[in-house]
């Protein structure tokens, strides 16, 4: 009953916007699955027409279901906020795993997340050595999330295509340790990244990116971030193989001083190669705080890298959404979608008051 009552309301959607949408019953997580599932199918090819799934306020519990697979084009899925929406799933802790717990896995291009929440509620204190669980696993590219909160501790957001390109708008991150990771070129504009406690105690550090780029030119590179830091010390990045790049720009720090003194961690994982800098950083005055210089020696085995991590003023400069992405401008994108999303939610009654 209820998947004819879903099957109704998407025919009438589509019916009063003269275009492929797909209204979610509040709450109702089946419907969902099969939404993304109908998605897959009839945008199947690169040069489909947007389709778009809209989810009202509300809580989709997947369970334990992971790794749900977008793998249509063009495919929106907007919520009605960031923070009423909320997406989870919760993966039992034996089976954690980079590649194993994802609660999306988009395969797809040119797909859009806008005003809602992602969360993988594995028991991250309780699973022992690692705790990885993803909200976010990303083998497609030109991807985008605008004001999309991830909720999760180890690898929350995992960009798993070695040639893509990504772009963040307004969102929040949430992590521990290399909570942020993967390859690819990835934008991120304005976003909150918050370091939660790395243990239940608070002791060691976070770690909030581990980048592992090697086939596209930029990697990393945050662009008037804020981090918000709970309680454990952290550290702008680390290397996880590869060339990684990590670039901070005008990144204001709340708590400047859990910051590491290195800033950057200079061991690493898998590589000693390292393109890790920053500039402008500010404290939550809006003053600059950016050290004069520093200079960091990355160490793996018998290899060492010594490198000075603030940029000059003209180095800076080399980086713009326009510079990175020359073929494909995602600020635009997202102004449009804004557009297009503002006029959805009205016909539906998803604006917020």
């Amino acid at each position: 009953m209820r998947r004819s009552l879903f099957l109704i309301v998407s025919l009438w959607a589509v019916m009063i916007q003269a275009q492929e949408v797909m209204y979610i019953p509040k709450n109702d997580a089946k419907a969902l699955l099969l939404a993304i599932e109908t998605a897959n199918k009839k945008n199947a090819e690169k040069d489909s027409k947007p389709l778009y799934i809209l989810i009202p306020d509300g809580f989709y519990d997947l369970g334990g279901t992971v790794l749900t697979k977008i793998t249509g084009h063009h495919i929106a899925l907007i919520g009605q906020s960031m923070e009423g929406t909320i997406i989870q799933n919760k993966p039992d802790t034996k089976n954690e795993g980079i590649s194993k717990t994802a609660i999306f896995q988009n395969r797809g291009t040119n797909n859009y997340f806008q005003d809602l929440t992602l969360k993988n509620a594995l028991d991250y204190y309780a699973a022992g050595w690692a705790g990885r669980a993803v909200t976010l696993q990303d083998k497609g590219t030109r991807t985008i999330c605008n004001r999309v909160r991830m909720l999760s501790y180890q690898d929350t957001y995992y960009s798993d295509n070695d040639q893509a390109q990504f772009f963040f708008q307004d969102s929040e991150i949430h992590g521990t340790v290399d909570f942020i990771c993967g390859d690819g070129d990835v934008w991120f504009e304005r976003c909150k990244i918050v370091t939660e406690k790395r243990t239940l105690d608070g002791s060691g550090r976070c770690v909030i990116a581990a980048p592992k780029t090697s086939k596209t030119p930029w990697g990393y590179i945050f662009n008037r971030c804020t981090v918000e830091n709970i309680v454990s010390n952290f550290e702008y990045a680390r290397g996880w193989n590869g060339t990684p790049h990590c670039i901070m720009l005008h990144t204001t720090l709340l708590t400047p001083e859990r910051l590491n003194p290195t800033r950057f961690d200079y061991q690493g994982m898998n590589t000693v190669q390292n393109d890790f800098k920053e500039y402008g950083t500010m404290d939550a005055q809006g003053r600059d705080i950016t050290p004069k210089s520093n200079v960091v020696t990355f160490e793996r085995k018998e290899e060492k890298h010594t490198v000075e991590t603030i940029m000059t003023a003209d180095e800076a400069k080399r980086y713009s959404i326009a510079g990175v992405f020359p073929d494909w401008r995602p600020d635009k994108v997202v102004k449009k979608q804004e557009k297009k999303s503002r006029k959805l939610k009205a016909a539906y009654g998803l604006m917020d008051n």
